[in-house]
């Protein structure tokens, strides 16, 4: 398989390593000269100098670029990849971008009878270069087929997550629980530093229960998504609670923006008929907020 691989920074240049490495006959653009020096010297690897001619020829061409606008500029923009992309191509966007802008780009694209999946990853350089990413794919199953041994490649786990965009949906749901949950340990950090706690042993205590661990891994599972919505803890003990830990925080000047919001969450609990339900049924709590056509999950009603 002869493949074209346009964006070579932080992650793009270790997974196009990794495909050089492995064999594949191999093209590679970047706008920066700097960029592509490195791959100067690398074996069934050749350095273009344009997205189209890095896709000249190419069986498949994979864009890993930090935003939509770039994806569209190397495909349809100036010297792009569009002017010798041969139709029947599959186009394996890597990046993390936006879910309108990738459908536009498939709509366009196959005007050209050229095809577009969405192949976003999970994880680090280091596991890039690895070929031990996670990599959410979308798009379909004849066309995940056809290029799985690039996947695999680049992945230890490929995962299908659905039609066009899935994958994508896939990873951006994925960031949003990564930069919430930023925002939630810093925010409970600077409490504990600004009640005087030693971090260390604060760290120690919440690598050891949910709250570190994350209810994804705890709580969840065993509760809300098996159905079961009996109180381990109930919803208005969280309320009291987080209302004690707002409390301290006002004490202490410490600014807690995320911990307001979710008082604000727990409270909607007794209206909507939930208090004495697990603190997992905030997941139906928010279905409830959702409307009816969300309420798809077992055990999302209120008895």
């Amino acid at each position: 398989m002869k493949l074209a691989f346009i964006g070579l920074g932080t992650m793009g240049a270790p997974m196009a390593l990794r495909l050089a490495l492995a064999g594949f006959d191999l093209a590679v653009y970047d706008i920066s000269s700097k960029a592509c020096a490195r791959f100067d010297a690398v074996s069934n690897c050749r350095v273009a100098s344009s997205p189209a001619d890095a896709a000249q020829g190419a069986t498949a061409i994979i864009t890993m670029l930090p935003e939509s606008r770039h994806v569209r500029d190397a495909i349809f923009g100036s010297q792009s990849a569009i002017e010798t992309l041969r139709p029947g191509t599959i186009v394996i966007d890597m990046s993390t971008g936006s879910v309108p802008a990738l459908l536009d780009l498939a709509s366009d694209l196959a005007a050209h009878e050229v095809r577009l999946m969405d192949a976003p990853v999970g994880r680090s350089p280091k596991e890039a270069q690895a070929g031990q990413l996670l990599v959410m794919a979308g798009g379909s199953k004849e066309d995940i087929a056809e290029v799985s041994c690039v996947l695999e490649c680049l992945g230890q786990e490929v995962i299908h997550a659905g039609p066009l965009g899935a994958g994508l949906k896939l990873k951006l749901v994925n960031n949003y629980m990564s930069m919430v949950g930023m925002v939630m340990t810093a925010e409970a950090l600077n409490l504990a530093r600004m009640l005087d706690l030693d971090l260390t042993q604060t760290v120690h205590v919440l690598q050891s229960t949910p709250a570190g661990r994350g209810q994804i891994n705890t709580n969840f599972p065993k509760k809300v998504l098996k159905g079961d919505v009996s109180p381990d803890f109930p919803l208005r003990l969280g309320l009291k609670d987080i209302g004690l830990g707002l409390a301290l925080a006002q004490s202490a000047g410490a600014p807690t923006p995320l911990g307001s919001a979710a008082q604000q969450i727990f409270a909607l609990s007794f209206p909507w008929g939930r208090a004495e339900q697990d603190c997992t049924a905030m997941l139906h709590l928010y279905g409830d907020l959702s409307g009816p056509s969300s309420q798809t999950m077992s055990g999302s009603k209120r008895e």
